[in-house]
């Protein structure tokens, strides 16, 4: 099939790219294309203006801004896949994706498209709750910011206004010297959706005990989980399996996993705990090799 007749319209900033969106409630902003591309030729959706805003200057970068790495709205993904940056201080981001789509998608997706697509399967969705990210989008001539734990709101729904743009994600570093990432996810095929989805970061002392913790779940729920007190549990502590899985399991036991042809309620809540120990092992492990 082929897309729907549509108007197409590629502003100079952004202020404009909100200026149209707030004239035409039926417009769509497009700058990668790989979500919204394949549902206009199925004509699941039919916008009636395509604002590009993939040229726009200023909104692809990988920034240093000492405490934060900030990454543009169009950078595309394979451009955070390879910097050395993002490799040296965001190495959970750097870890999650070489999984993001396959090859291909990354070539032409960027992150603030999967970021405002709000897939709580998506992996850089997942480091953005993860780490807490604070997203800022632009809307009426302002900038406004809000943590990535906010913005999502269920399945593919943000807050998001309907008149604003996303301009960048402001991710933290973490200072400490020996810090680890693992992440681990199931799915039928390699780069598909996630069926469940598990990411941490830690920072160990010398000792090899947990100084801090960030751990999330992604794809199990309606939005990405951070497992917070399980984080703080970890405080002092050297890996311990059977302790980890017990913490994992009372922290998920009460969540509302979701269900469909894919993976009953059950399974993702069972898989979720699993998931969440093989991750953390890894960030123990990846940490413990720092000098």
């Amino acid at each position: 099939m082929k897309p729907a007749a549509f108007e197409y319209s590629r502003p100079a900033d952004i202020d404009e790219a909100c200026a149209l969106l707030a004239a035409d409630d039926g417009a769509r902003v497009i700058a990668g294309g790989q979500t919204l591309g394949p549902l206009m030729a199925m004509r699941l959706a039919r916008p009636s203006r395509l604002i590009d805003i993939a040229r726009i200057p200023g909104l692809a970068f990988v920034r240093d801004e000492g405490k934060e790495i900030v990454v543009g709205a169009t950078t595309r993904q394979h451009v955070v896949e390879n910097d050395p940056l993002v490799r040296a201080k965001l190495p959970l981001l750097a870890k999650v994706m070489p999984f993001v789509g396959h090859t291909a998608t990354r070539a032409r997706g960027t992150v603030g498209g999967s970021l405002v697509n709000g897939d709580p399967a998506a992996e850089i969705v997942l480091v953005a709750v993860t780490l807490g990210a604070i997203l800022v989008w632009r809307d009426g001539g302002e900038s406004q910011s809000i943590a990535a734990s906010d913005f999502f709101l269920g399945p593919m729904v943000t807050a998001l206004p309907l008149t604003a743009c996303l301009a960048e994600a402001r991710f933290p570093v973490w200072p400490e010297p020996r810090v680890g990432v693992g992440f681990h996810e199931i799915n039928a095929r390699q780069s598909d959706f996630a069926f469940v989805s598990a990411a941490a970061q830690i920072a160990l002392d010398a000792d090899g005990c947990c100084t801090r913790a960030a751990i999330g779940i992604g794809a199990a729920t309606a939005v990405p989980l951070r497992l917070d007190a399980v984080a703080d549990a970890l405080k002092g502590q050297r890996f311990d399996e059977a302790r980890v899985r017990e913490l994992a399991k009372a922290a998920l036991a009460g969540i509302e996993a979701m269900a469909d042809l894919h993976a009953s309620a059950e399974y993702r809540k069972r898989v979720a705990v699993t998931m969440a120990v093989r991750a953390i092992a890894d960030a123990y492990q990846d940490a413990a090799r720092r000098p």
